[in-house]
């Protein structure tokens, strides 16, 4: 394939960014068609030119290929809130009582990978894909969530990763990528926390803003026995412009900043025809002021009129994220020269506290389980098609409205998704 075609194709999917939901926190569970079909294990075993998004070092042993796949992705998010006074104390800040459904529930999450064997163990690839993100959109009826009409954010992450990897031995690699990150966001109906905010022209309604950012993913991987596979991955913190037409909404004056993460996995082969996977993934939201930051006790301070603890300042309230650790078990079968089979399952703690409930109305990000399976099918030695269907049951986190004493409020989501991607050899 010529180049032109492969920046003309990179170009047009970073012209379009598709809405990118929340999974893991706002991780995906996975990245491309294949390591999604197994729960996002693959750190150790890379199978397509999407391998850089989960270990750059896999791209090695892909050989010279090209992909391209579609996620359709429906996650139904929803808030439920129990409680409330007639007359609200002057400092407090209740919710109307009643269930809300988030409305747009069906996504299109696109994925793109290039890679070239080099010689000489070099390869060099290109691999485009969602890293993650949120988007919720409730009505204005009865005055809306926080009283000022239809409540929502959307934010979308797309990663670039031009990918340099090199078997230096047999069986043993090493990759690097360094990452381009765009990001957009919107945010409605926050016009009820302008007491709260450093700059409340720059807070809510001002449509949609973009960032570009960037950061290092270092990987290895390699053959550890004659049936055990090994691998480890960093991604470094992504530094990204600042959102400026939201600098009254998040901490640093609109930072927001891609949090650093870590994958270790195994993959063991000891079954004849099958593969074993295990991996390890770590984020680190808390680091992220704007992510990580709690919701109290800063409003309380920036209401007393304290402006270091106002939201859009250094130490502003956030969305108090803690950092989240997921576990990765996949399993593969070959059934067939033609036919691979996949399967897989995931559980990372939600990273939500209950005492933070209020602010993450925008942003539910509890999912702890994914349930998926997967297949690839092979027409020749250079054509092939994958399939991955994913389920993440609902999950519930239940607290006290931080600024509502007596209030509940419940957030709940459960997701579904499917993809389909094709692969091309040569």
């Amino acid at each position: 394939m010529r180049l032109s075609r492969i920046l003309a194709t990179t170009t047009l999917i970073a012209a379009a960014p598709s809405a990118a939901l929340a999974t893991n926190g706002y991780f995906s569970h996975g990245y491309g068609t294949i390591n999604a079909g197994m729960a996002g294990a693959g750190t150790a075993l890379s199978q397509d030119s999407i391998a850089a998004a989960t270990n750059p070092a896999g791209m090695a042993f892909v050989g010279s290929r090209v992909d391209g796949g579609l996620e359709v992705f429906s996650p139904r998010r929803r808030y439920t809130v129990d409680g409330g006074v007639l007359a609200p104390p002057a400092g407090t800040f209740y919710l109307a009582p009643g269930t809300v459904q988030s409305e747009n529930d069906a996504f299109l999450i696109p994925h793109f990978g290039y890679n070239r064997a080099m010689g000489n163990g070099h390869s060099f690839g290109l691999s485009v894909f969602a890293n993650g993100g949120m988007n919720t959109e409730y009505s204005g009826e009865n005055g809306g969530t926080f009283g000022a009409g239809k409540t929502g954010v959307n934010l979308e992450q797309l990663f670039i990763a031009p990918t340099w990897s090199w078997e230096f031995t047999h069986g043993q690699a090493i990759g690097v990528s360094p990452l381009i990150a765009y990001q957009r966001f919107k945010a409605t109906g926050l016009q009820s926390f302008a007491g709260f905010s450093s700059n409340p022209d720059a807070l809510s309604n001002n449509g949609t803003d973009d960032a570009w950012g960037y950061g290092l993913q270092i990987g290895w991987q390699g053959q550890v026995t004659d049936t055990l596979r090994a691998g480890l991955n960093w991604r470094t913190i992504l530094e990204m412009e600042e959102f400026s037409k939201y600098e009254g909404l998040f901490a640093e004056q609109g930072g927001f900043d891609i949090p650093q993460m870590f994958n270790a996995g195994i993959a063991w082969s000891g079954i004849e025809n099958h593969w074993l996977l295990l991996d390890v993934q770590h984020i680190r939201y808390s680091e992220i002021n704007s992510i990580g930051n709690p919701m109290l006790p800063a409003l309380g301070m920036a209401a007393m009129g304290d402006p270091n603890s106002q939201l859009g300042a250094d130490n502003g309230p956030g969305f108090g994220w803690d950092n989240m650790t997921i576990v990765k078990l996949g399993w593969q079968w070959q059934q067939t020269n033609e036919q691979t089979w996949r399967a897989g399952v995931s559980y990372g703690e939600q990273p939500i506290p209950d005492e933070e409930v209020l602010f993450n109305i925008l942003a539910p990000g509890v999912q702890e389980w994914h349930i998926t399976g997967g297949f690839t099918h092979r027409f020749s030695e250079a054509l092939e098609v994958s399939g991955m269907v994913f389920y993440s049951p609902r999950k519930t986190v239940r607290g006290e409205n931080p600024l509502g004493p007596g209030q509940e409020i419940e957030l709940s989501m459960s997701q579904v998704g499917a993809s389909f991607s094709v692969g091309y050899q040569f």
